[in-house]
């Protein structure tokens, strides 16, 4: 009777599951898809499986070993913790022996709530690396066999093929009958009618190659490198692109394909298939659907473009350049924190962009927010720690002159600044945004997406990111026990802020000023203010109004920081107007356009060279989970949550959104009053912000579980 009561209690204890290594979970597969560890002292992660309520963690213990059989015996032989009292489940660095190259090991783990001990989770194995270098661990690439949703004889041409979406990868075919001939083969991301378009414009993607074929055999089209995204050096920030593994070989983005030729040999086509090129992805990982169809469409365009960007293992800028940028990646992290429960991408891009630069100031500085959202996120502080002298280096405290305000051009940079945060470029200056050119003008129908942004010597969109990232970066001190550092960085951005306001801010125009020797107002100077916190209440009403008279005078990448902008503002109708416009500057003319993946700019209108397959254009796939479903982390890791759902326009909507703690439901709708039901998993409390009957919002806290509230 004992042991069955026990077998009971024990049942409804959560037990630790989705064991990561350096924060990637598929350590263990004897197969060619699974993460090698490159550290000699990785960190550990777990999180509870369900969501039973009381579960919260108090302590926990953890065995790692070089054979299995030890963890069943209650030691280890590389490391033991002990019993630890702390609720911490991520980033739990190994404190034992060094860990070789090459090598199996197996760890498990044993948490302690108030209802008792949860018993060992089943041992996890992971593999380390032939070089321990301290880098980020990462998954191969993976193939995924695609076959067409229409395919379409062509009298005396051949046969059109489509694939119903973009995505990077490369075509196999098999021909029957007749013998062997010389195919063209046409690849594109555009079609008219049954006919892939020959002369898409820009940078959308087109391309025809010659394959011979053999009757009965299995053909791969190899495509060539593109010497705009292979060749080294050919970039102003003098970085390297990324390369495609030799194992998996070159890709080319494409939806349709063309093939003339088959009668010429008197073939028929047999199988014809895609296989599409991305990081291992899961697709059930996140949900999205609500009252709003546009939006619908947004999230999925988001979502699919997060998956089918990711085909070279780093976050880059679509397929022209293939070069990771801080302003993009900075979009893409927090889009794929959105969808998946997957960090391992982002740390190998943040690592990378750390050693490697890119000339924008406003990017050099977001690198410092890449590492802030790695620990946010993810509550391990590897990646803080590894960069902490370079993050404060990046800050760019050495451009500050006397007015409190930073410059790069009041002085040249010199070359010691220059090495001191890792720039190797031909040269460093300001961007606002991109294109960075053209003149002002609402829902304006030319090339240049800044609002018209004068640069002056001291540029307000610099320095209100500027602020943003001295405030960050005393977090970041706080984060690793840095006390002094930490009262230093918080000093320097409350001076910073306060400068800001006296120098930028125009009281007569009740908006912000481009720079202090101009009295140009445009959307950006007062976006960016909004966005990071600097415009005080008082001024908040008339900042607003101005930006709304602005309409969507930025760019896709801008786009996010007017989004965040107008949300935190309590502008949530306005903010869901811009995400389901059908204006020519929204996302559903990136629809509309033909395109399955979000572009690079809203239109040709606005940046003639723009491409099809532009990860930074996503901004709605991070955007719909922390605001409009409103979930964002309160503590590292969310070990503490806040879900404040703010609908707008949208009169019912229900998600589910991947954290490290495990996936969270979350589901609204008008119905006598506003109704939230929340699942909060096991290991995590969350504060749920309920609108309040007198204005502003109440505030609920509750523990794991599901929960109506209204």
């Amino acid at each position: 009777m004992t042991a069955t009561i026990l077998a009971v209690f024990l049942a409804v204890l959560p037990v630790p599951v989705g064991l990561m290594t350096d924060l990637v979970e598929h350590t263990d597969s004897d197969s060619g898809t699974r993460a090698l560890i490159r550290s000699t002292h990785p960190s550990l992660s777990w999180r509870l499986d369900g969501n039973v309520p009381g579960s919260a963690q108090n302590a926990y213990r953890i065995l790692l070993s070089s054979d299995p059989s030890l963890l069943k015996e209650g030691c280890a032989d590389i490391w033991d913790s002990g019993l630890v009292r702390s609720g911490r489940s991520t980033g739990i660095v190994c404190a034992g022996t060094a860990l070789e190259p090459d090598r199996d090991y197996w760890w498990t783990v044993n948490v302690r709530t108030a209802k008792g001990w949860s018993g060992y989770s089943r041992p996890k194995r992971f593999h380390t690396a032939g070089l321990l270098d301290g880098s980020p661990a990462f998954y191969p690439l993976v193939k995924t066999k695609e076959s067409p949703v229409q395919v379409i004889t062509l009298p005396d041409r051949g046969v059109f093929i489509d694939f119903g979406r973009s995505a990077f990868g490369q075509l196999h075919l098999t021909a029957e009958g007749g013998y062997p001939t010389e195919l063209t083969i046409h690849f594109g991301e555009a079609a008219d009618g049954s006919s892939v378009r020959r002369n898409p414009g820009g940078s959308i993607r087109y391309c025809s190659l010659k394959l011979r074929v053999e009757p009965g055999i299995d053909t791969e089209v190899i495509f060539p490198h593109d010497r705009r995204n292979t060749d080294p050096g050919a970039n102003e920030s003098d970085v390297t692109p990324i390369l495609m593994p030799e194992e998996t070989g070159e890709v080319y983005p494409f939806r349709y394909v063309e093939i003339e030729g088959l009668e010429e040999g008197h073939l028929r086509l047999g199988e014809v298939s895609r296989y599409a090129v991305h990081y291992p992805f899961d697709d059930k990982a996140s949900h999205f659907v609500c009252s709003d169809e546009t939006l619908n469409e947004v999230w999925d365009l988001c979502k699919y473009t997060i998956k089918a960007t990711s085909f070279c293992g780093y976050y880059v800028d679509g397929d022209r350049e293939r070069i990771p940028y801080e302003a993009d990646a900075y979009i893409n992290q927090l889009c794929h924190y959105g969808v998946d429960r997957e960090f391992s991408m982002a740390r190998r891009t943040v690592d990378h962009l750390m050693a490697n630069p890119t000339w924008p100031t406003e990017w050099m500085l977001e690198s410092v927010l890449l590492c802030w959202n790695d620990y946010l996120y993810t509550g391990d502080k590897g990646m803080i720690s590894k960069w902490y002298e370079l993050i404060k280096r990046r800050t760019m405290l050495a451009l500050k002159q006397s007015n409190g305000h930073i410059s790069t051009r009041v002085r040249p940079l010199d070359e010691e600044f220059l090495a001191g945060i890792g720039f190797r470029g031909r040269r460093m200056r300001d961007i606002v945004d991109w294109p960075q050119s053209g003149a002002a003008g609402l829902e304006k129908e030319s090339a240049g997406e800044a609002d018209g942004f004068v640069l002056t010597d001291y540029n307000a969109a610099v320095n209100a990111l500027w602020c943003h990232v001295l405030k960050v970066t005393a977090d970041i001190a706080a984060a690793l026990g840095q006390s002094s550092d930490e009262a230093f960085f918080r000093k320097e951005a409350s001076d910073a802020a306060r400068a800001f306001n006296d120098n930028f801010y125009d009281a007569s125009a009740g908006t912000y000023r481009d720079g202090i020797d101009t009295d140009h107002h445009s959307l950006h100077a007062s976006m960016y203010a909004l966005a990071f916190g600097l415009v005080p209440e008082d001024r908040v009403r008339s900042v607003v109004d101005f930006m709304k008279s602005r309409g969507m005078a930025c760019s896709v990448y801008g786009a996010q920081f007017l989004l965040d902008a107008m949300y935190e503002a309590g502008e949530a109708g306005y903010a869901t107007s811009l995400m389901n416009s059908h204006a020519l500057r929204s996302w559903y003319n990136m629809i509309r356009s033909g395109s399955t993946m979000t572009l690079e700019a809203w239109d040709p209108a606005f940046k003639p060279n723009l491409d099809w397959n532009h990860a930074w254009g996503a901004a709605p796939a991070n955007i719909i989970p922390r605001k409009l479903m409103g979930l964002e982390p309160v503590e590292p890791g969310f070990a503490r949550m806040k879900i404040c759902p703010r609908p707008g326009l949208v009169s019912s909507a229900e998600a589910v959104i991947p954290t490290v703690k495990g996936p969270v439901g979350i589901s609204f709708k008008m119905e006598g009053g506003f109704c939230v039901d929340v699942d909060i998993p096991s290991g995590t409390e969350a504060e749920v912000w309920l609108p309040s009957v007198r204005g502003g919002f109440k505030k609920i806290t509750v523990g794991p579980g599901r929960h109506h509230l209204k």
